[in-house]
């Protein structure tokens, strides 16, 4: 006969279930209110909600549930959800933000180790939102946490190119991202009714991506991809000052006309100084099924021809990071939220991308090279 299971020994099976969103274990963020087990090995857990409309209620009730049950002597276990009073919720976010208070960018910090990517592009329609989403993709598959911000506010497309279907939740004025993929992602378009347009003017677009920086709470990324609008307006402007040290990734397509407008994206870090890590040239060709012969719809040269001009024009060596042949599933992945590097690895797009994402992120962080906060003791 089974002894009836211990607190310690329920705690240290709470200890193993994280918050859906947050992605910390539960004991760690206070969401465990109270544990009672009963003689007959019945255990009931209270779990504190960080808001009453947690969308990820089901799953954490399920969580929980599952976790304990594992433990040796537990019968049943019956899971009572609660609601985090205005106080927990603010300690909370004050434990998120690693005892700050007050409101800051985490990735402007000096001691940040996020990798920052602007993909910029000079004009539309060069496909630069599905490079985005298919780099995040690749990265998180080859270990990254990684983040997106669709900063493209008029023409956001990345949560449905990556299958984000869920609202971000909201503790007290911090915001949680919903994940897809393994990638944290946020857009305006989670805000918005429908298909509904966003008519802003420059002051509320920096605003918007200043939240969303600043008021999301990302956690510990190895990188942030940062999808821009079309051009050097306001966002690009904004970008700069909020994330110097940002590096610009040009994304154009083959086409001369689209190379010269490209080049003008990646030259406006002559006077942000930011850094510009590569050109993606995109659509670079048309591969039929079975056939060997490349055809170049949107001619040829394109991608060189922007890495050429920058490095004249900034005075450093432009590097060409890959070129995408176009594909009939890069367009099908986005339409159905599910990134073509995932759907379709081995194709020759997604060996491409694959190898540029590696490269722009290099190995999975581990230990190395972080600070550890302590120090040698006196004796």
């Amino acid at each position: 006969m089974s002894s009836t299971p211990t607190t310690e020994q329920v705690n240290a099976a709470l200890a193993t279930v994280q918050d859906p969103e947050i992605h910390r274990p539960l004991t760690e963020l206070d969401m465990v209110k109270n544990v009672a087990i009963g003689e007959d090995g019945v255990v009931n857990v209270d779990i504190y909600l960080t808001v009453a409309g947690c969308p990820m209620r089901g799953r954490i009730e399920k969580d929980v549930t599952e976790a304990v049950s594992k433990v040796s002597g537990v019968t049943g276990v019956v899971v009572t959800l609660d609601v985090m009073s205005e106080e927990q919720r603010k300690a909370l976010q004050t434990k998120l933000r690693g005892g700050q208070a007050d409101k800051e960018i985490p990735f402007a910090k000096p001691n940040s180790l996020t990798k920052v990517f602007a993909v910029a592009s000079g004009k539309g329609g060069v496909g630069k939102s599905s490079i985005t989403v298919n780099l995040a993709a690749a990265m998180a598959e080859q270990g990254h946490k990684v983040g997106v911000v669709d900063a493209d506010i008029y023409g956001h497309s990345v949560p449905r190119m990556l299958g984000a279907d869920d609202r971000p939740t909201k503790v007290e004025d911090m915001i949680l991202p919903p994940t897809a993929h393994g990638i944290k992602v946020i857009s305006v378009g989670m805000f918005t009714q429908g298909n509904q347009p966003v008519v802003w003017r420059g002051p509320m677009l920096h605003r918007a991506l200043q939240q969303f920086l600043a008021d999301v709470f990302w956690g510990d990324l190895d990188v942030l991809l940062m999808d821009l609008p079309p051009g050097t307006g306001d966002i690009a402007i904004s970008v700069a000052q909020m994330l110097p040290g940002a590096e610009i990734l040009v994304v154009t397509t083959p086409q001369q006309a689209a190379a010269e407008v490209a080049e003008r994206a990646g030259a406006i870090s002559a006077q942000t100084h930011q850094r510009v890590a590569g050109v993606i040239e995109n659509m670079s060709y048309y591969q039929a099924p079975g056939s060997n012969e490349r055809t170049h719809l949107f001619g040829e040269g394109g991608g060189q021809a922007v890495c050429d001009g920058l490095t004249q024009a900034l005075g450093t060596t432009i590097p060409l990071l890959g070129q995408v042949p176009l594909e009939i599933g890069l367009r099908e992945g986005g339409d159905e939220g599910v990134p073509f590097v995932l759907s379709a690895p081995d194709s020759e797009a997604g060996k491409v991308l694959r190898g540029i994402a590696e490269e722009l992120a290099g190995k999975p962080r581990g230990l190395s090279g972080m600070m550890l906060g302590i120090s040698p003791a006196r004796r």
